[in-house]
This record gives structure tokens, C-alpha cells and sequence, in this order.
């Protein structure tokens, strides 16, 4: 920074010093939030022109967009602070001026959490210091109320007519009658779907009514139109997904019809990417979503919509408002422990944390800046609905009280480098959080026969999902996947991850002599990347009858013909789509 900087700095006084920094935060974020929503309707069009490479693009620009304009951001900041950029006092006036700023905007939430990113940035501050971040809230109630109806309802009319209003309102998400390839039939099937789950049999007498969000959800090459369904006051409404596919020029269709809390909860999965959707109040959408989902945290569905940061906002609300209720320690988390990761858990929230240790166990070659690549990875990519969202976070504070002494042992000896304890505290200065599933190799010893083939067979799916998404887990162990409260199988040990088109998938060479046949060694040449499929099968130690329900479904897994052809399609730019629900979810054409 240049003398003449300082000097200007210097010479303005603390309450206009503070106004200036406010103004240049505000003005930051407001261009943030208009190229957000810039590039989140373009989903729209990018699925009627079914324009998948672009609308893949426009996901990954706006996932980059946040870092972007903070790191311009905090430039600015530097250069009008000057020498001052440590001056507390002076950050406390920025904050209170920027907070009555954003009292109006429909996003405050948003702005909040934006401007703790920025002062993250300045003081790196171990634990909160609500002085000079919004740690809680500025405001008691949402301070905008005015604006569209977050939610449209339709009633008075029977239950075919009413989604066929549902799927062709416009000013609602829906789409105009000649974009669809054959809309009677679609809303015939949806309506019957409906009906059963109901129990109706397509009662004439039947009350219903729809209530629908008001924007389209956007993901992948689908678009999703989400509320709930009322039938008669004696039933409970049911959460409603339509799940809407543009596969070729006849136009739309109504791929599937997803009902009730667990269909959706999968839908709006921490394992898949974020959904682009047109939110002019982010926090009343979330609290509908949320009446859907009603197991479902608020930090999972802001980092749904496409706002993770302040999902971790309010993930670190609800946790430091459980420590305080909460009297349990963390200790070790069940499972085998790592290689590379050290990780713990409360028991009694559902989270773990992860910290790279100091020295990786043998056999692993790798470094910690490949670790915390990896991790980048799984935020960047699209998960496929495979992989656990993983939040960094640094500088974490915690009473040294809340941890065991076997806990704190382990840190001391395997991660010093992050881990230190001062005074009555912890300080933790690097780690991931992770949603806490249940690892598979002990759901395999838990569970009973059928529950095991279950998990046995979407085991593989799991791996076919990643793959076509482009990711290889590269540790196929089942120590490495846990399983779902919904009883889906997930990954979640990244430091091998790698890109499918990156791995060289090899047959197995024939043995030609004895020796060769009788060697406890490979007598083959093999390659850094090079990985037989046909090995697979020999590490896996599946218990049956899992080892059973996975070959009947997925053998094709330890071929590498199978891994061959999938690379050939990936590489020709193919984009290969997984989809968050079941085949039993899907309407018949």
C-alpha cells in the first residue's frame, strides 16, 4: 500500500472510515447477489434448449462466484484500512453500519454470513467474537415480509386439472403447453400416483388441493417442482416432488413422482450438488422446504439452494447452541480408524470431525496439500449423490472439558500440528465436518440378511453412481462407505479419490509358468494408475448374502471392460446422469 494510502486513511475520522468499508462490503455482496441470481435463471433456459455442457458451466461459475468477489473484496478493504486493519474497535462501527444496511434487503440472512467471510479473512479469530461478526443474528424476526407469495395454491377443481395448472403456470415454474411431449398422459400417471398414496382410488368426492413452491428447482438435467398435497382434512398433507426430464426434442415429460419425507429428504441430499432456483427470500424457502423435510437442519437446505456459506453460518449456530444444552464428550468415532484422517464425534449430534494428521500411517504416500485438494474436489464436483459434504472450518474453540482424555491423547499424538490446548480450551486450527452416517463394514455386522443384500447391492450402485460422475473412490474397503438414515450407501474417505478418466483400468495378465501362477508378488509390470477390476473382488470381504446381492446386480464392476466403456463415453463428453430416485419412483411412457 502506498504512503499516500495510509496517510488518507489516517486522516478520515472512525465513523467515516467505518461508513466508507460498510458501503464498499455492501456494494460487494449486492453485485454477488445480482450475478448469483444472474447465472441461477439461466437454468431455465438451459433446460428447454437442453444446453447440458452450458448448464453444467453456469453450476461451477456460480459455485467459484463467492470466493471470487471476497477476494476482491478484501483487497479493497486493505487499501481503504490501511495500517488499521487490526482495529477491532474500528470493525465493530464497520459491522454496525453494514447491519442497518442490510436490514432491508430480502437476502439479510446472506449478507450476514457474507460479511463474517470477510472478517474471517482479516483476523483468522480462534472461536467467535460477536463483536466483529454476526455470530447470532442481527435481527429478532425477518425483517422483510413483503414481496410474492413464496408458495402458490391451487384448490376448487379436481385433482388432473389442478397439476395440469401446477405444470403449465408459468409465474410458477411450470412450462407452456407446447413444451411438453405428451402433458394428458403425464398429469393421468401423476394424479394416479398421487391417488394410491392416498389410498383415493380416484374418489370423485375427494377433496384435494395443491400448494406449490413458486420457482422450479434446477439440477443436473432436471428440473423439479416441489410442494405438497391435500386430500380431505382428515389426511396429513404429503411433501410432492415432480421431477421433469428434456431428454430429446418431443419435448418435457414427468420422469417420476416423488411422496413423502423420505423422497424428498434423498432429493435434497448433503450428497449432491446445489440446486439453482429463483429465491427472492431465501429464509422463508428454506422454512418451507424445511416444513417438508421437517428432519432436515437448516444448514443442509441453504446449502441446497446454492448458499453453503451461510449453511455454515447456521450449522455453527445449532452447534454452539447444543454444547450448551448438551453435557456429553467427544470421543473417538466408531469405526476403523484412518490412515490419513483423525475422527471424532458427540454422540449426541450428528457430525463428525475430521483432522488431517501430522504423519500418514503406511502404506500412504501422500501429502496433506493432496488431502485438502481432495476435499476441494468433493466440494467443486458433483457428488452423484454419493459423496458427504464436507465443510472446512478453522479456528474452532472448544472447552477442553467436552473432549475425553483418549481423545485428547490421540490428538496430542497424531495431531499436534492442528490441535492445541490452551488453557481450559482446545483450539482447533484446520478440520472437515461431516453429516455422521453409520460405517458399512459395521452395518454389515448389524444387520440382518436382507438389510445386508440391500446394502450390498447399492454398494455397487454407489460405485457405478460415482463413476459416472467421474470419480473413482480408489479405496473400495467398506470401512470407507457408511450408510444412511434412508438406508443409502455413501463415501466418505477422499484422500485417493481420483477422476475416472485419469485411472488406466487393465485385464488381468495370465500367468504362463508355474512360478508366475505359484508368485505372492505381481510379475508384471503395473503402473502408478494402473488398477485391475478383476482384483476387486478379493479385498472386498463382503459378508453374505451381500457378497451374493452385489454380484448379481453389479458384476460388471470387476471388469475392465465395464470401466473402459464408461471412460470412452466421459471422455467423448457425454454426460452421464444419475438420478435421485429409484426406479420405482419413475412414471411408465
Amino acid at each position: 500500500m502506498s504512503q499516500s494510502a495510509d496517510s488518507s486513511a489516517s486522516a478520515l475520522t472512525d465513523s467515516r472510515l467505518a461508513a466508507l468499508c460498510a458501503q464498499t462490503a455492501l456494494q460487494a455482496f449486492l453485485d454477488y447477489q445480482e450475478k448469483f441470481h444472474e447465472i441461477t435463471r439461466r437454468a431455465r433456459e438451459r433446460f428447454l434448449a437442453r444446453a447440458w455442457i452450458e448448464s453444467y458451466a453456469d453450476a461451477a461459475e456460480r459455485l467459484h462466484l463467492y470466493g471470487a468477489v471476497l477476494d476482491d473484496l478484501a483487497a479493497k478493504i486493505r487499501d481503504l484500512i490501511g495500517p488499521r486493519l487490526d482495529d477491532r474497535s474500528l470493525w465493530a462501527a464497520i459491522k454496525a453500519v453494514y447491519s442497518s444496511s442490510i436490514a432491508a434487503s430480502t437476502e439479510w440472512e446472506v449478507a450476514e454470513s457474507f460479511f463474517n467471510s470477510l472478517t474471517r479473512r482479516v483476523f483468522a479469530t480462534e472461536g467467535v467474537d460477536q463483536s466483529i461478526e454476526f455470530v447470532d443474528t442481527d435481527f429478532d424476526a425477518p425483517p422483510t415480509t413483503t414481496g410474492s407469495e413464496v408458495r402458490k395454491i391451487y384448490s376448487d377443481k379436481t385433482l388432473p386439472k389442478m397439476l395440469s395448472i401446477v405444470l403449465t403456470n408459468l409465474a410458477a415454474g411450470g412450462f407452456a403447453n407446447e413444451c411438453w411431449n405428451d402433458l394428458e398422459k403425464d398429469i393421468e400417471l401423476a394424479a394416479r400416483r398421487i391417488e394410491t398414496a392416498f389410498s383415493t382410488a380416484n374418489d370423485a368426492a375427494t377433496n384435494w388441493s395443491v400448494e406449490m413452491l413458486g420457482s422450479a428447482f434446477y439440477r443436473g438435467r432436471g428440473a423439479y417442482l416441489v410442494g405438497r398435497v391435500f386430500c380431505d382434512k382428515e389426511n396429513p398433507p404429503l411433501p410432492v416432488a415432480f421431477c421433469l426430464r428434456h431428454e430429446n426434442e418431443n419435448g418435457i415429460t414427468v420422469d417420476a413422482v416423488l411422496i413423502g419425507e423420505g423422497d424428498l429428504a434423498i432429493l435434497f441430499s448433503y450428497t449432491r450438488a446445489y440446486f439453482r432456483v429463483e429465491a427472492e427470500r431465501p429464509y422463508e424457502l428454506v422454512r418451507y422446504l424445511r416444513l417438508l423435510m421437517p428432519r432436515k437442519r437448516l444448514n443442509d437446505l441453504y446449502n441446497s439452494i446454492g448458499h453453503p456459506r451461510h449453511g455454515k453460518t447456521e450449522f455453527y449456530r445449532n452447534f454452539l447452541a447444543h454444547l450448551k444444552t448438551s453435557t456429553d464428550c467427544f470421543a473417538i468415532a466408531e469405526g476403523t480408524p484412518g490412515m490419513v484422517m483423525l475422527v471424532f464425534t458427540l454422540p449426541s449430534y450428528d457430525v463428525v470431525f475430521k483432522l488431517i494428521k501430522d504423519r500418514f500411517d503406511y502404506p500412504k504416500d501422500t501429502t496433506r496439500s493432496h488431502v485438502v485438494g481432495r476435499y476441494r474436489l468433493v466440494f467443486e464436483h458433483d457428488r452423484g449423490g454419493r459423496l458427504v459434504e464436507a465443510h472446512e472450518f478453522e479456528h474452532l474453540r472448544i472447552a477442553r472439558n467436552r473432549f475425553e482424555p483418549a481423545l485428547l491423547e490421540e490428538m496430542r499424538a497424531h495431531a499436534g500440528e492442528t490441535v492445541r490446548l490452551e488453557g481450559d480450551d482446545v483450539v482447533i486450527r484446520h478440520a472437515y465436518v461431516e453429516r455422521r452416517v453409520r460405517p458399512l463394514n459395521l452395518h454389515f455386522t448389524e444387520a440382518e440378511a436382507e438389510a445386508r443384500s440391500n446394502a450390498g447391492r447399492d454398494y455397487g450402485q454407489s460405485i457405478k453412481d460415482l463413476a459416472a460422475s467421474n470419480i473413482f473412490p480408489g479405496d473400495l474397503l467398506t470401512k470407507n462407505f457408511g450408510v444412511t438414515r434412508h438406508g443409502r450407501v455413501v463415501f466418505y474417505d477422499y484422500d485417493e479419490l481420483a477422476f475416472v478418466t485419469d485411472c488406466n483400468f487393465r485385464d488381468l495378465p495370465q500367468a504362463t509358468t508355474y512360478e508366475e501362477e505359484m508368485s505372492a508378488e505381481p510379475w508384471f509390470s503395473v503402473r502408478e494408475n494402473d488398477i485391475f477390476p478383476e482384483e476387486f473382488p478379493r479385498f472386498l470381504g463382503l459378508p453374505e448374502p451381500a457378497r451374493t446381492a452385489l454380484f448379481e446386480r453389479h458384476a460388471d464392476l470387476f471388469t475392465a471392460d465395464f470401466w473402459r466403456g464408461l471412460q470412452q463415453k466421459l471422455r467423448a463428453g457425454e454426460i452421464l446422469e444419475v438420478f435421485p430416485y429409484t426406479e420405482e419412483r419413475r412414471l411408465t411412457h
